[in-house]
């Protein structure tokens, strides 16, 4: 065979110059910087994860269901309302006005105390926790929309203050530190560590954005660790859990077992999944697979694959949220879009954890994820709100208006209920 004949019938190698790469990533760099790119992020990543999360209720509850309500659709028609209703909430935030959030803040924080407060009277206790109020079919749990309270009532105190360039540490907790330590002392009183959890996490991202020094910190986390010391040893039932967290197989029949079945799920998924709807721990054998630990049953039946996809998923959107608190000139967006951002991903994170092992069983949900209306709403709430941050980046009001209007925006005009702003004229 000649020599020109092996060349021809040698494979050919299509290399990629260096070139290549850099214009990728030059495209990339365009697609981050469009004034928009917020704004789809925060709504193609809340859809996902709410997709997501509906179809993983239907098949961690249809079991549990059946059993209690003759149905398996039962606690999916629920939470599907939930969600509807959320979507529409979020719609509504989308296009309110800062103005409002502002305002809404001081009534839904006292609305928050007042519903804890009742709920030390009139709530129902379960698994050692006193969070929830019955009222007839429904269940509502007040801490939920609590953090969305201390979100906003906390960015509007020190989004004024910073905009009036009265900042004075010795006065900064004045106004805050009562009202966050109100919530907690009310969510502690009900015994919800969790909860607490999550409203310290918001308390002090608000104080990390307004650039309080690193002292205030350290002081705020001592006493925070001190009372989490003391819930601990004054309640048997936590101080089971951190012994079981410690090591959950030294007694996988009792108080490691919620863990030890978790873990198995998790383990039982693989790369890929058994396939959805093929779960086996959700035959009685996960307590709250379709609550506390979905993310169990999502791993068992979805795999790493889609493990990794809700981690990277609540990553993009934890990252939406501070590029609005980034790219935003005024000082209550940028803390409350941090506050969300603390609340909802580390939420997300504390969850997450307590599945794999890696962090002490705390009973709150997964954000967009799991079962439950009283946490749905207010999620969706503040999600929505994000969305109306991200129209105030430089150039995302003029896209958006060359844009032109959409789909819910037609439908409505349609209707007869609405309409758009194209071709008025102000007079």
């Amino acid at each position: 065979m000649s020599a020109s004949t092996e060349e021809q019938a040698r494979p050919s190698v299509t290399v990629r110059p260096a070139g290549f790469f850099r214009e990728q990533l030059a495209a990339l760099k365009d697609l981050l910087g469009k004034p928009l790119t917020t704004y789809y992020l925060i709504i193609g990543c809340s859809s996902l994860l709410l997709a997501l999360g509906l179809m993983m209720v239907l098949s961690a509850s249809s079991i549990e269901a059946l059993h209690k309500t003759g149905s398996p659709f039962s606690w999916f028609i629920k939470q599907s309302l939930s969600a509807a209703l959320g979507l529409l909430v979020m719609y509504v935030c989308a296009r309110l006005p800062r103005k409002f959030f502002r305002w809404a803040g001081y009534p839904l924080m006292a609305l928050s105390i007042l519903a804890l407060v009742m709920v030390l009277f009139i709530g129902a206790e379960e698994l050692g926790a006193q969070r929830w109020i019955y009222v007839g079919p429904f269940t509502l749990q007040p801490s939920e929309p609590a953090k969305l309270a201390l979100a906003l009532w906390g960015a509007d105190l020190l989004g004024r203050r910073a905009r009036q360039g009265r900042i004075e540490w010795r006065q900064l907790l004045i106004p805050l530190m009562p009202g966050v330590a109100v919530l907690a002392v009310m969510v502690m009183l009900g015994r919800d560590l969790g909860t607490t959890l999550v409203l310290l996490m918001i308390f002090l991202s608000l104080l990390w954005v307004v650039g309080a020094p690193i002292k205030m910190f350290g002081g705020i986390l001592s006493l925070a660790v001190l009372a989490a010391v003391i819930m601990i040893i004054v309640e048997p039932y936590r101080m089971a859990r951190v012994e079981c967290f410690l090591d959950p197989w030294s007694d996988p029949q009792n108080c490691g077992y919620q863990a030890v079945q978790g873990q198995i799920a998790m383990g039982s998924g693989g790369w890929f999944g058994l396939g959805l709807g093929s779960s086996r721990a959700k035959w009685s054998w996960l307590p709250h697979g379709e609550s506390d630990f979905i993310f169990a049953i999502l791993g068992e039946e979805l795999g790493l694959m889609g493990t990794l996809l809700v981690v990277a998923l609540f990553g993009l959107l934890g990252y939406a949220g501070l590029r609005v608190a980034a790219r935003v000139n005024d000082a209550f967006i940028r803390l409350a879009a941090a506050a969300i951002v603390a609340w909802i991903v580390g939420q997300a994170i504390v969850n997450m954890g307590a599945v794999l092992g890696v962090l002490p069983i705390t009973g709150i949900p997964l954000p967009l994820v799991s079962y439950g209306g009283s946490s749905l709403l207010p999620t969706l709430a503040a999600l929505g709100m994000l969305l109306s941050f991200a129209k105030r980046e430089p150039g995302a009001r003029e896209a958006l208006a060359a844009r032109g209007p959409g789909p819910a925006a037609r439908a409505l005009s349609w209707l007869g209920l609405g309409g758009t702003n194209r071709g008025r004229v102000r007079r």
